[in-house]
């Protein structure tokens, strides 16, 4: 088995070095990965097309959109993302100074999965970049064009003492769990997910886990059916369904289901012709094994459109299955893949308890025109996001977190949510020690009475001030202020005039 105690021991001392925590140095580490991004994106095309046969469009849209927009955002954003926070205080601590500082954590291992192999990648390590961490990142094997061109071309425009990237399978994978990491992300399937938590709890490793799931998505009769069709089929089918949050099963009536595949038919047709094995607008699938995997799905239910494969080319065709069990594995497994399969239920109540009997998903999809039914699925069901009168997209906004919540996973990225992820949020409190912040603190001293206690009690009380008098502690402090004045020269005063007689 390979060791990597070297390669950690060389991370650990650039880290220990102190040369990450200066803003500096982080701008321009991200500046040279906004440079990857834009001198290189033609070999991001040839390494996606060749790993998933993913057409450009979809690359584009897909991955390196997100990765240059990110980067952006964090050299945008960089010195107020990494400024200490300075949380309201309690009137207890009026005279005191409090900061939240964002600590780098240290040497972060990013381990990406092969259905977005450079965005699930990249995007990470930028966060980790910006908060001051050195990295590792582990690509998947299964995508060795796209693992190849990280390995190349992350040591040629980032520092090679922190950024470094690591090849292999299983073997590799096992000797890097074996190694002490100040924090794991990953994203990958539940299973494996579970494996990589229990391997970080030996050393209590905090993790990112952005695991799978069965994203349900229900479809109502009160919705325009022609376009909420249009907008399931492009959230299922994009990348060979080989997304995370693609919509895995559709739940809706039967008579909503008989327009839904007769839009379905048409639109299909019109997107990728009769024949869809010859466009280039579909992905491949990614090897033998899931192809496998998902043929033997078509057992379940009946097909009523697509149905068709090709081994040699691991072309599978954009399908919908009906009359599925419920014991069927593909509705007890997450598909992955083009397959589509529809459950009947009789309204949206029924929908909810389905989906709430099964474990929490990453994605929530809700197409209704009804906002108490909205609101029905919003306030009763769990799920790592949603989208309502549409799919996918909510990935897109970077200002919202992304992430997964019980067996679908735990953390969030994207935007700020990416810088915060990758650091410490580190609890700082700085009391003055002057005699008027020892006095209001003296009350804790013994030998203690009745009315020390009293007094402590009445200063460390919270208080739900109204917002307009978030400003009262300093008023009363400066009003303390005033009076100890007050008091002060009076005593002086009374004692000169006592003095003089």
């Amino acid at each position: 088995m390979v060791s990597y105690d070297n390669l950690l021991q060389q991370t650990n001392a650039a880290f220990d070095s102190g040369k990450t925590l200066d803003l500096a140095f982080r701008k321009n580490q991200l500046r040279a990965l906004r440079r990857l991004y834009l001198e290189q994106e033609e070999e991001m095309l040839i390494a996606l097309a060749r790993d998933l046969q993913k057409p450009r469009h979809e690359a584009q849209l897909c991955e390196i959109i997100f990765l240059k927009n990110e980067v952006n955002d964090l050299l945008h954003n960089l010195e107020e993302y990494a400024a200490a926070d300075t949380p309201s205080k309690p009137l207890a601590n009026i005279l005191d100074q409090l900061y939240i500082f964002k600590d780098p954590y240290g040497i972060v291992l990013i381990m990406s999965p092969w259905n977005y192999p450079l965005a699930l990648s990249l995007i990470p390590l930028g966060g980790a970049i910006a908060a001051g961490n050195c990295a590792i990142i582990k690509p998947s094997e299964l995508a060795p064009h796209t693992a190849s061109f990280i390995a190349k071309y992350v040591p040629k425009y980032l520092d090679s003492e922190c950024f470094h990237v690591v090849c292999g399978g299983v073997e590799e994978t096992a000797a890097l769990l074996q190694q002490k990491f100040d924090y794991i992300f990953y994203t990958g399937s539940t299973r494996v997910g579970q494996i990589i938590h229990q391997a970080a709890n030996k050393h209590l490793t905090p993790c990112t886990l952005e695991l799978g799931g069965k994203s349900p998505c229900f479809l109502g009769e009160d919705v325009n059916l022609e376009r909420a069709t249009k907008r399931i089929l492009w959230g299922k089918f994009m990348n060979g369904g080989q997304t995370c949050i693609a919509p895995d099963y559709i739940l809706c009536s039967n008579e909503v289901q008989k327009i839904f595949l007769e839009h379905a038919k048409n639109i299909l047709t019109q997107w990728y012709g009769e024949y869809p094995k010859t466009t280039a607008d579909l992905c491949r699938i990614i090897n033998k094994s899931h192809f496998d995997r998902l043929t033997s799905y078509l057992k379940s239910g009946d097909v009523v459109i697509g149905g068709g494969f090709d081994p040699v080319e691991l072309f599978i065709e954009p399908t919908v299955l009906v009359n599925v069990k419920l014991d069927d594995p593909i509705m007890n497994d997450e598909i992955f893949g083009p397959i589509l399969p529809i459950v009947n239920v009789q309204d949206a109540i029924e929908a909810v308890k389905f989906i709430r009997s099964k474990p929490k998903p990453l994605a929530l999809y809700v197409f209704s025109a009804d906002s108490q039914v909205q609101k029905l699925f919003i306030k009763n069901v769990s799920a790592g996001g949603m989208c309502i009168n549409e799919t996918i997209l909510h990935y897109s906004v970077d200002t919202l977190p992304f992430g997964g919540v019980g067996l679908s996973g735990f953390g969030s990225y994207h935007g700020k949510e990416t810088f915060d992820s990758m650091c410490h949020r580190k609890a700082c409190l700085k009391k003055r020690c002057d005699w008027l912040s020892e006095a209001l603190g003296s009350f804790r001293y013994p030998p203690f009475s009745k009315i020390k206690t009293t007094l402590l009690l009445e200063l460390l009380k919270h208080r739900d001030f109204p917002k307009f008098l978030k400003y009262l502690p300093y008023f009363v402090v400066f009003a303390m202020g005033n009076a100890s004045c007050w008091f002060y020269y009076s005593y002086a005063n009374h004692k000169n005039n006592v003095m003089s007689e």
